[in-house]
């Protein structure tokens, strides 16, 4: 049995191309799932994912598992950006006619849908992508429309663009890998449930909703880990699209927990391999312990602006109940002020201290009182590094706080790009600026060390 292993392009804290509330990982991700499907139910393949959820997964990690699975094919799905329209698909440069064979099918498969939604083609391509360099198999990677085209983008959020492009992906793979098709199994039933519950009374009341829509079903008793379930079957098919086709019908009711199940498949599947496992966020993180004292840290601003407000103790009081590394925090504030001497588009009357809404045309939030620029920018950052409700002992201040994919930067090298675009020395400017603040804490502490141990020694 072939192996292919499908790559859901970004995921976790990189969301890959956005727009506005509308992320490529997310794309990809449900992409992927229906192509695995589409195989899995039709021909006798092994299909593996290199995430199954929002995971952040290194490039490394998933041409690693690719490699170790012995895989056949490798196929990853993207969506482009960069104010072009249409789709595309991409194999390393100088390929062997085999990769350029599986490209060939999968891009005139995938064609002929976007010619239906009048989507363009624009051509077979050769990069230098990770993904299709360090692969030891047959790998294409596909950039399914782009995700800035408001055309595109709504063609990327139907359904039924969806289920049939990853159909046309799965059936190009399918011709170019000569996969042989599922034969059905005289002894196999694909049953439509419409439901499971833990009281009888509920199950019935489905049999009875199902009866007024002219659907028969009936109640299935099982024990699953010595409880007790009531599943409704609405219909047994010997072919899998047929129960699919009645499930689409029964979730146009408003039964959203209606599924198929392969009769006599429960707790007989081979487990599959782990998947490459989530990567930890390498650098500082954005939330943790404040470690310098507000007093420590506008000793260092005003050493260069002596006239500097006084705001690190609000940095220190806000930022204690977000859980943010307030100086930390205050180290950004000086980065995105110039030591609070405003002398960017941002007016020291705005007290906007870390560029919220800036444009660098003159447009940035503004906020009534310090207190309120602190919070915002607090806020702003506990978007950006949780996924937490907000604490309640503060109002949303922050104007901007929606428009973050919440949790996409856990550490402060994870702002590149999100804070500030381009935006790929953002951190290190803020880190920079932090490390001299604790470098600079520490010189007197070490002083008195120094003169502590002195007098130890002469006692």
């Amino acid at each position: 049995m072939k192996v292919i292993i499908i790559d859901p392009g970004h995921g976790g804290n990189d969301p890959g191309a956005v727009n506005k509330g509308s992320f490529e990982k997310n794309y990809n991700l449900i992409l992927a799932k229906k192509i695995q499907s589409y195989l899995q139910n039709n021909y006798e393949v092994k299909v593996l994912l290199t995430r199954s959820s929002d995971t952040t997964v290194s490039l490394d990690a998933r041409t690693d598992f690719a490699n170790k699975e012995k895989a056949d094919f490798y196929l990853s799905i993207h969506q482009n950006s960069g104010g072009g329209e249409g789709f595309e698909s991409y194999v390393y440069i100088n390929v062997g006619a085999e990769t350029k064979k599986i490209q060939n099918a999968i891009h005139t498969r995938t064609t002929e849908v976007m010619n239906k939604y009048g989507a363009r083609n624009r051509g077979q391509k050769q990069a230098n992508f990770h993904v299709l360099r360090e692969t030891k198999m047959p790998a294409v990677l596909l950039e399914v429309l782009f995700i800035d085209n408001e055309k595109n983008l709504a063609l990327l959020n139907r359904g039924d663009f969806q289920n049939e492009v990853s159909a046309a992906i799965a059936s190009g793979t399918a011709t170019a890998l000569s996969l042989k098709q599922k034969q059905p199994d005289p002894k196999e039933l694909f049953v439509t449930l419409a439901g499971a519950f833990e009281q009888k009374k509920n199950a019935d009341e489905r049999v009875q909703f199902l009866a007024g829509k002219k659907i028969s079903s009936y109640i299935d008793e099982v024990t699953i880990s010595n409880k007790k379930y009531y599943r409704v079957q609405a219909g047994a098919f010997q072919k899998r699209e047929n129960a699919e086709a009645h499930v689409v019908k029964i979730r146009a009711l408003g039964i959203k927990d209606a599924y198929v199940m392969v009769k006599g498949e429960e707790g007989t599947k081979t487990p599959e391999p782990e998947p490459p496992k989530p990567e930890p966020p390498a650098g500082l993180t954005i939330q943790g312990k404040t470690v310098l004292t507000a007093e420590e840290m506008e000793r260092f601003v005003k050493r260069v602006n002596p006239d500097a407000p006084s705001l690190a103790l609000l940095y220190v009081q806000i930022g204690q109940v977000y859980g943010i590394r307030a100086d930390a925090a205050y180290a950004q504030a000086i980065h995105e002020t110039g030591y609070f001497r405003f002398q960017g588009s941002v007016k020291a009357s705005q007290n906007n201290y870390a560029g919220i809404g800036a444009t660098g045309k003159g447009e940035s939030a503004v906020f009534n009182t310090p207190q309120e620029g602190v919070l915002a920018h607090i806020q702003h950052l506990y978007a950006y590094s949780s996924t937490e409700p907000l604490p309640p002992q503060y109002p949303l201040a922050d104007p901007r706080f929606e428009l973050v994919q919440r949790g996409s930067a856990k550490t402060w090298n994870q702002l590149n790009g999100k804070w500030a675009v381009p935006g790929t020395t953002y951190s290190t400017m803020i880190l920079e600026i932090y490390k001299q603040m604790l470098n600079e804490s520490k010189a007197p502490l070490q002083e008195r060390i120094n003169l502590i141990d002195e007098q130890i020694k002469e006692i």
